[in-house]
């Protein structure tokens, strides 16, 4: 049996082979959208999956101001990386701090570069103190991408021994991070307050 021509290229044929007269009959624009069902457990894995991202603390999601920070306390720190997160809004570290860490005799007196923040380095290194709780590991805020480049820092890779001095959070019971003032890596020092002098 011949089937009958469509005048409506979107009409669709029933399974006859005849005419679906309810698509005849409706423009396009007012056809019900195809619906697809889904399962009620995978609105549940869904939700739950979703809970635990908003409830679980990473380094990645930590994310603090300056102000946040007791700038009148800086901290010396030195251990080995053990996780690496380079990428903005800060790159972050976790530090797991040498077994016995001690100021260093030479600390006050480093030479640390201009930067285009007015930073009292003699006083910042000079004040510097081990901090003030024994954490096991640190999670550290180094600096925004750009101004990492601009000092052109190389990413840090995890195993690397680094040094330097920062700011604890204010709260007592806070959780132990550190805000880096100064990076200390293969000799060289890094201002991460803000960018070189001159760029």
């Amino acid at each position: 049996m011949r089937r009958p021509e469509l005048a409506d290229p979107s009409a669709s044929i029933d399974r006859s082979g005849g005419l679906d007269r309810h698509a005849q009959r409706r423009p396009p624009a007012l056809r019900p959208p195809h619906r697809r069902r889904v399962p009620i457990a995978a609105c549940g894995v869904a939700a739950a999956f979703l809970f635990a991202a908003a409830v679980v603390p990473t380094p990645a999601s930590a994310h603090h101001g300056w102000s946040s920070f007791d700038t009148a306390a800086p901290v010396y720190l030195v251990g080995t990386v053990r996780q690496v997160t380079w990428a903005n809004p800060h790159a972050m570290l976790v530090i797991e701090p040498d077994a016995q860490v001690t100021l260093p005799s030479d600390l006050a007196g480093r030479t640390v570069p201009p930067q285009v923040a007015p930073v009292d380095a003699a006083s910042v290194l000079g004040k510097a103190a081990l901090p003030r709780r024994n954490a096991p590991r640190w999670t550290v805020e180094l600096a925004p991408m750009s101004r990492l480049e601009s000092w052109r820092l190389a990413p840090i890779a995890v195993g690397e021994r680094v040094e330097l001095v920062g700011y604890t959070l204010s709260q007592p019971q806070a959780e132990p991070v550190i805000r880096v003032e100064y990076l200390f890596r293969d000799g060289r020092a890094y201002g991460l307050r803000s960018g070189p002098a001159g760029s």
